[in-house]
Parts: structure tokens; C-alpha cells; sequence
């Protein structure tokens, strides 16, 4: 029988990660995840830039993407997006890794290599160390499903049907078309 060597929080944040590398901390399990996809990483970036400068001109709180954050326990996570509401990240240290606060919102963008076990674990792990509301963003269906701590089943939403993503209790006001989140086709301008 194979053992595991788990893995502290201190030890994960002493490791060096090499070009092309990343790592997530799970329950002290080093998760090596490969780098993400051209299409994955646009997506990414225009939400953090959309749902970030929305955010700041609302005064409503702050958005980052790729960035370490502490769960519960020996648990470390990189989400895709991540939204902190205002006030949230006062007289914390926003030089320290990983950052020592759970998002209030998080969206991850599912890649073609995620399993389906790991990334319910993956927002049980954000819901129950803090995070009011994950978004499970599929590009390849153009689907959303939103996951909030009090409900075992998602919300599905999708870019078919017109649907939009919206967080009125997080981000009041901004209503976004799930059609301009998925790019239209794989294929760069």
C-alpha cells in the first residue's frame, strides 16, 4: 500500500515552483496542476479586468486572478478569480503568500484535464473555510454552475439560453451575458 507525505502550509510556501509548474495545497497534498490553456487564461483575464474595474468604481471591494489564498488547515488554492469585498483586506500583509483571506467570490474555469470529484472538492473547500458563492465556469459547454454554502446542488446557467452572471448580494448592479464570458470560437483574432 502506497503512502502519501503530506505536505505543511510553511513547506508548500518554501517550495519553488518551476516555468510551466503550478501547485495547490489540498487538505496537505501538493497538487501539481499544469499550466492553463490560451483560451482558459482570456477568459480568466477578462474576468478579473471586467468584474475588477466594476468592483473599483462601485467601491464595492477588490478582484484578483492566479493569486494563493489560506484556506482551512494545511489547504492552499489558486483561484482563477477571485473577488474580497470591500474592507476586507484591511491591515492585511498584500505582500504575503499565500494571502491569508477566503475570497468571497470564487470562479474557476474548467480545463479539459479537471475531474469532476476534484473540483466539487475543490468548492467544498472554498464554501466551507468562507466563500459565500463559486462559479464553475465550462467554456467547452458554455455553461456556468454556481455553487452558494447552503445549497447542495448548483445553479446551471447557460450562454444558450441567455443567461448572465450575476452576484446582487456581492456584486450588486453588474450583469454580465454569459455569450461575452466564453469566447465565440478557439480561434485567436
Amino acid at each position: 500500500m502506497a503512502t502519501k507525505t503530506l505536505v505543511t502550509c510553511e513547506e508548500y510556501i518554501a517550495l519553488e515552483e518551476t516555468q510551466g509548474v503550478r501547485y495547490e495545497l489540498s487538505e496537505g497534498e501538493l497538487i501539481v496542476t499544469p499550466s492553463a490553456s490560451f483560451f482558459h487564461n482570456k477568459i480568466a483575464y477578462s474576468l478579473v479586468a471586467t468584474i475588477g474595474a466594476f468592483a473599483e468604481i462601485q467601491g464595492l471591494g477588490d478582484v484578483i486572478g492566479e493569486t494563493d489564498v489560506k484556506l482551512i488547515g494545511d489547504t492552499v488554492r489558486r483561484p482563477d478569480v477571485a473577488f474580497f469585498r470591500a474592507g476586507r483586506l484591511q491591515g492585511i500583509d498584500l505582500d504575503r503568500v499565500p494571502l491569508p483571506v477566503v475570497p468571497d467570490l470564487v470562479m474557476e474555469i474548467v480545463s479539459r484535464s479537471d475531474r469532476a470529484d476534484d473540483l466539487i472538492f475543490k468548492v467544498s473547500q472554498y464554501l466551507s473555510s468562507g466563500a459565500k458563492a463559486v462559479w464553475l465556469l465550462y467554456p467547452n459547454a458554455k455553461q456556468a454552475y454556481r455553487y452558494v454554502a447552503d445549497r447542495l446542488d448548483p445553479a446551471v446557467r447557460s450562454a444558450a439560453a441567455g443567461h448572465k452572471f450575476e452576484e446582487p448580494e456581492l456584486l450588486p448592479g453588474l450583469s454580465l451575458p454569459l455569450a461575452q464570458i466564453f469566447p465565440a470560437s478557439e480561434t485567436p483574432r
